[in-house]
């Protein structure tokens, strides 16, 4: 029996033959195309600068960095992400807190952060950088973060990993109007995939130089940055700062500038399948996610929330039939506080009780938009039967 995924990309021949192209071409890396796609997402989101990288997770260390964090500093995000959203701050030698969640939303609280901000006041534990995920693709309340971070001085950066393609306030998640950078993920469950790869986008021009030189080992061939030496030495490159490799190739990058052309088709076709799992599961001890008036989202994912106490099976009975029925729903996010690594640095459970009971009741359904009919029917069915 084939498995339906939880999530997959869609690829077409548009897509092959913009690799083949690249193959068939003069660079593999270092070419054009890299620059085509960053100009391709930035135009969209409308901001100046894309810097493309070769994962999200690359893509966070380097906007964290190019922001200033670094030991000693604080860095807070929201427990129900991927570990990156926290781990980026940890390469930096920062320290990492997390804010409890909104209960509809499931995104970052805005009432938490402020509480936590007045109490951090007090104790001079304010942060440097405050991490906002985009769960699902629906945009967390950016105006009111982007506040707070006016009055009490820290940064921000939007994970908008699942985001691409969505909107905040009627504009472009991603415009850095309420941030200095945004990220995006180009994984292959993402909205657009380069197959791995990501994406830091941001409209100030030095953060933006910075992250470039960041990605390619610190090293630069620009003249006016390069340090003076004796003329009769040849100096074509010089490593100015500590950097990494973490450049894309042309390759992924002609994936991603292909998949751009369909990017609002594949949002329209995910929101189809969240219609029609709203009006049929609406039946069902459910609960379906909540969209904030402010946000269109991109529908990464679809979260279900089990009413267990309208059930008789357990959470993890129903994750494990919907297996056994060659259904392939997921769990995101384990509260990242919860992770061996993050309670060995003290974390216990009972940190943030709003994401403790989100992670108890949370599966992710399948969602992509080449889920057909009949399989969205299935995945339908398999839940009524095991939740009536």
């Amino acid at each position: 029996m084939q498995k339906i995924h939880y999530g997959r990309q869609d690829i077409n021949q548009a897509d092959i033959d913009a690799v083949i192209d690249v193959l068939r071409s003069d660079f593999l890396t270092q070419g054009a195309v890299v620059p085509a796609f960053e100009n391709a997402v930035a135009t969209y989101c409308g901001v100046k600068h894309g810097v493309a990288v070769n994962s999200a997770t690359s893509a966070l260390h380097i906007a964290c960095l190019a922001l200033g964090v670094g030991k000693g500093d604080i860095v807070w995000t929201t427990p129900i992400t991927f570990v990156a959203s926290a781990n980026c701050a940890l390469y930096c030698g920062a320290n990492v807190d997390f804010v409890d969640i909104d209960p509809d939303t499931y995104n970052l609280s805005v009432d938490c952060l402020k509480e936590k901000l007045t109490k951090a006041e007090q104790t001079n534990t304010l942060p440097k950088l405050v991490i906002p995920v985009h769960l699902a693709g629906q945009s967390c309340d950016m105006a009111g973060i982007n506040e707070l971070g006016q009055k009490y001085g820290f940064k921000i950066i939007e994970d908008a990993s699942h985001a691409i393609g969505g909107l905040y306030k009627d504009e472009p998640i991603g415009n850095c109007r309420y941030s200095d950078i945004t990220v995006f993920s180009f994984h292959p469950v993402k909205i657009i995939t380069t197959g791995e790869g990501g994406m830091a986008i941001t409209s100030d021009e030095q953060l933006a130089k910075r992250m470039r030189l960041l990605r390619s080992h610190g090293i630069t061939s620009d003249a006016k940055d390069m340090r003076p030496r004796s003329p009769e030495e040849l100096w074509n490159y010089q490593q100015i700062a500590l950097g990494f490799n973490y450049r894309m190739t042309d390759i992924h990058a002609a994936l991603g500038l292909s998949q751009m052309q369909r990017l609002d088709e594949f949002v329209i076709k995910r929101h189809a399948i969240a219609k029609r799992y709203d009006q049929i599961l609406s039946c069902l001890p459910v609960v379906t996610p909540w969209q904030h008036p402010d946000s269109y989202s991109s529908y990464h994912l679809y979260v279900i929330r089990l009413k267990l106490g309208e059930m008789s099976q357990t959470h993890r009975q129903a994750y494990d039939a919907m297996q056994a029925a060659c259904i392939n729903v997921n769990l995101h996010y384990i509260p990242v506080y919860r992770q061996p690594y993050y309670e060995k640095m003290g974390f216990s459970a009972g940190y943030c009780l709003e994401a403790e009971q989100y992670h108890k009741q949370a599966l992710s359904i399948p969602m992509y938009p080449m889920l057909t009919d009949a399989e969205q029917a299935k995945v339908i069915r398999v839940l009524h039967e095991i939740l009536r």
